[in-house]
């Protein structure tokens, strides 16, 4: 009992040292730490369990797919007005931020906090959703494909309708 008081005295007095005079959950974070590690062994459990065999490498194709995927799926779920229900139970809508995107505050304490933080930070989500895809093409490399294109496509588009938008604000600014 000794040795668990003295780590919990010793992380609470790193904690304190660490914030300062701000809050900040550290124990959220080491939450979700810990839920990524499981999360990633439990796949390789799987993996194993199921003689799923690892590719020998990727094609430059496939890190392009996943890449550009890995982006647009992270900005979908971190900012998309459409998927803040997700979002909701840990944030605040702030106020628009752009084409369908939102700010939003994150909302309460300790692990709640942090995973607020996690899920409105494309940046953050990221590492979850490259995880999940690059796990998508070891074992459904097809239908993971397939979801990547799909979304490297919607990406596209949006850079697309970003340009065109900005190509009529450019003539219509000449115009004037």
């Amino acid at each position: 009992m000794g040795v668990v008081t003295d780590t919990v005295r010793r992380a609470r007095s790193t904690r304190r040292r660490y914030e300062g005079s701000a809050s900040r959950p550290l124990g959220g974070y080491a939450a979700a730490m810990a839920a990524y590690t499981a999360a990633t062994a439990a796949l390789t459990a799987v993996g194993r369990a199921r003689g799923v065999r690892l590719p020998e490498r990727l094609t430059v194709g496939d890190t392009v797919l996943l890449s550009v995927a890995t982006h647009k799926a992270s900005r979908l779920l971190a900012k998309d007005s459409v998927t803040s229900p997700l979002r909701a139970p840990f944030t605040r809508y702030s106020e628009p931020a752009g084409e369908a995107e939102l700010n939003e505050s994150v909302r309460g304490h300790g692990g709640r906090h942090a995973v607020g933080e996690l899920v409105t930070c494309p940046f953050c989500l990221s590492v979850w959703v490259a995880t999940a895809l690059t796990a998508g093409l070891v074992f459904a490399p097809r239908m993971t494909r397939l979801v990547n294109t799909m979304l490297t496509a919607v990406a596209a588009s949006d850079l697309l309708q970003l340009g065109y938008d900005g190509s009529k604000q450019l003539l219509h600014a000449a115009g004037s």
